[in-house]
Parts: structure tokens; C-alpha cells; sequence
């Protein structure tokens, strides 16, 4: 297991999927505003070092990331996924769980948004629908930095 310096809160990042600009987004904010962070992989991921910073490699393999993750992270923590499975089981354990894009997924909409993937995954394999998310864009990563920096204020709030 990986030893950072104590903190409130970890953000845990699903990091096999993670676009290169919201690593990079995620990396200087630790670093900025010392917040501890983990990427959570199947691979090794250049990363600076830091006692804020860690990478926790998991065997390869279907959910080993998703399953370390839903099994570390904590109720204050924060993840960071595209996973819309894995978004659904953290937001069930009551953690804060944000997307790529800056999308908060809650109680509220988790199921439309299980619901939604996997009409499109059943749609793919029936070969109805083609291609996956579209492109990242700067106000994607807009969004996503002001959720980081909405959910690190409210934490930092707390007794």
C-alpha cells in the first residue's frame, strides 16, 4: 500500500483512463494546495515525486483498479473516474465522485447515468451506435478544476 503524509482528505484517481491534462490538473493541485493524491493503475505513470503524490499499481485485469479504489478510499475522500460502474459504487459508500469533465455524480444521478451507458454499450454491440466519449475541451477542463477546487474549499471548511 502506498504511505503519503497525512491529510483531511485523499483524491483517488482511477488513472488508467485519466486524460494526460486532467493528471497534469490534478498533479499541480496537489503539489499547489498540498493535498494528498492516488493514482490508482495497472501500469506505471510518470510522476513527480512528492510525500502528496502516489501511484498504487494493481495487477492487470478486469475492475482491479476499480475494486482497490472502492475498497480504500473513504466517506471524505474524493475519486475521479470515467467509470460509470465504479462511479456508482463510490457514490453508494457516500463519497464524493467527480468525472474528467467536471461532472459530480450523486445519488440523484447515478442510475440515469448507468442507465444511459448502458443503452449505449448494448447499442455499440448491436453495432447501432459507433465510437466512444468525444474529444476533451478546455471547458471540460474548466469544469473539472472548479469541481476539484469546490470539493477541496468544503473539505477544508470541515471541523
Amino acid at each position: 500500500m502506498v504511505s503519503l503524509a497525512p491529510s483531511q482528505f485523499t483524491v483517488w484517481i482511477d488513472a488508467d483512463a485519466c486524460p494526460r491534462e486532467v493528471r497534469d490538473l490534478l498533479l499541480r493541485t496537489a503539489m499547489r494546495r498540498d493535498i494528498s493524491i492516488v493514482f490508482v493503475a495497472n501500469a506505471s505513470l510518470a510522476l513527480p515525486r512528492h510525500d502528496r503524490i502516489a501511484l498504487q499499481l494493481v495487477p492487470s485485469g478486469s475492475d482491479k483498479a476499480d475494486d482497490h479504489i472502492a475498497d480504500k478510499a473513504g466517506q471524505n475522500d474524493l475519486a475521479v473516474t470515467a467509470d460509470i460502474p465504479l462511479a456508482s459504487r463510490l457514490v453508494e459508500k457516500g463519497l464524493t465522485v467527480i468525472g474528467p469533465r467536471g461532472e459530480e455524480y450523486t445519488s440523484e444521478n447515478i442510475g440515469e447515468r448507468l442507465a444511459m451507458r448502458d443503452l449505449m454499450d448494448n447499442l455499440r454491440s448491436a453495432g447501432l451506435a459507433a465510437g466512444g466519449p468525444r474529444e476533451l475541451i478546455r471547458s471540460d477542463l474548466q469544469r473539472f478544476a472548479n469541481a476539484l477546487d469546490r470539493f477541496i474549499t468544503k473539505r477544508r471548511r470541515m471541523p
